[in-house]
């Protein structure tokens, strides 16, 4: 009993680390167990917007650094009925979620969107706090050009 407890820890501890979003993985050196790991993921209602992540995952480690780096474009059309469907709150919506750590440490990327500016801003962080900061990113997709900004009633 004892023993297939502990394939089940190493199993889940395995599968953390998967991702079927990854699509690069650069090693940072013979010597060490880190490695610079970037993620795609579109926008599940922005669909014509992409998101890459790149972040560091430390193999042997029990927790991965913090630091994370996010950019967005937009890849598609962006409509009216898109932005329409988004929640519009000052908090904005959680789209993703990576698991950092086995101590309930997370990398979260979270939609917020700047109705003024016409903008939606993707703000990637660290749900634990690291030498005194929430590592943190943020990246910016203008909805100028797209069908979405002319239906807002903004002259373009």
């Amino acid at each position: 009993m004892r023993i297939s407890g502990c394939v089940l820890l190493l199993l889940t501890l395995t599968l953390t680390g998967c991702n079927r979003n990854e699509v690069g993985d650069v090693s940072l050196g013979l010597f060490t167990t880190k490695d610079i790991k970037l993620d795609a993921f579109t926008d599940p209602i922005v669909s014509g917007v992409t998101c890459h992540v790149s972040s560091i995952e430390a193999n042997l480690d029990f927790s991965d650094p913090s630091d994370s780096a996010i950019s967005c474009r937009q890849t598609g059309p962006i409509t009216a009925e898109m932005i329409a469907k988004i929640d519009k709150s000052k908090n904005g919506e959680v789209l993703f979620t990576k698991s950092k750590s086995v101590f309930f440490k997370s990398m979260k990327i979270r939609r917020i969107y700047d109705a003024q500016n016409q903008t939606l801003m993707y703000l990637s962080y660290s749900t634990k706090e690291t030498s005194g900061s929430f590592k943190h990113g943020l990246s910016t997709v203008p909805l100028w050009g797209t069908e979405a900004y002319t239906a807002s009633g903004v002259a373009p």
